[in-house]
């Protein structure tokens, strides 16, 4: 059986072919520029594929509540061109298959839960960490949703003794995607994250930041595993400065099994970043109610 995925991104839109095993197909993404321009393209591409369903996993905010009038839209985005844009019923229309729709992120969570790092456990986080910050929620077979989606990117932080940089969200001066996104690394000091591999100073910082909010976390959702992905995790000499900082502000007081072992508590993510793609394709099976 075939199923089509999108991952449609800020940047880019990944579009690709898969079957209900999780394997890619064909695999090729598009510049994301304004509805008029992009849509055509991704429709066009997925006409002539014979898919069964489509999963999309989709920048946000986004609509998720079907019951809304606003299913399936992108609503507040400050990609303006893309603001209250009806993705879902845009594509729908055009193909005629059952789309399956979610959060960019939550797509990656649902495919590590499906086929990498958490399929073992029952509930977990996926956090990623690149232009954006943002986590997905998977829990027995369902992915978190509530009044929106989380947007857990947007936690508020202790700053760092010795940050002075005022952040790069627009809407809060001290929140986790504000303080320690991709854009807020080359702001700060002046370079892309690849070009400061060996600068102790940036990576104990943007470790300070991802524990803070991986303990919050932890102590709100209580996770099984969590998996950190995105650009900025290329940088592996994080994860060990991350676990040592998240015992250190755990300080003893959640005691379980998975937390003597913070090697695999904290793991990154698995399938080669098409951790994403993969859960679209998930997401196009349950919309069939295929498991």
């Amino acid at each position: 059986m075939i199923f089509g995925a999108l991952e449609a991104g800020g940047t880019k839109m990944v579009l690709a072919i898969g079957n209900e095993h999780g394997e890619i197909l064909e695999q090729t993404s598009i510049p994301t520029e304004t509805p008029d321009i992009t849509m055509p393209k991704i429709i066009d591409y997925f006409k002539t594929k014979e898919i069964k369903a489509l999963g999309i996993g989709s920048f946000g905010p986004i609509d998720l509540n079907r019951q809304s009038a606003t299913y399936g839209f992108i609503t507040s985005t400050p990609k303006l061109s893309w603001a209250n844009y009806n993705i879902v019923g845009t594509i729908k229309e055009a193909l005629q298959v059952p789309i399956g729709f979610d959060t960019d992120v939550n797509g990656s969570a649902l495919g590590e839960a499906t086929w990498g790092s958490t399929r073992d456990v029952a509930f977990s986080i996926y956090i990623t960490i690149g232009t954006g910050i943002g986590i997905g929620v998977y829990q027995n077979g369902s992915l978190l949703h509530g009044m929106l989606h989380p947007e857990g990117g947007h936690i508020l932080l202790n700053k760092h003794e010795n940050d002075s940089f005022l952040g790069v969200c627009p809407y809060h001066p001290n929140c986790f995607e504000g303080l320690a996104s991709g854009p807020s690394i080359e702001k700060r000091w002046g370079k892309k994250a690849d070009q400061l591999k060996d600068n102790n100073e940036v990576w104990e910082m943007e470790a300070y930041y991802l524990a803070q909010a991986i303990v919050n976390y932890i102590l709100v959702l209580s996770p099984h595993r969590i998996v950190l992905g995105g650009g900025v995790m290329h940088q592996e000499q994080l994860f060990p400065l991350i676990r040592n900082k998240v015992k250190e502000l755990l300080n003893g007081y959640v005691k379980t099994p998975e937390l003597e072992n913070l090697d695999d508590y904290i793991v990154p993510a698995a399938l080669n970043d098409n951790q994403g793609i993969m859960g679209c394709i998930q997401l196009a099976k349950m919309e069939l109610g295929i498991k």
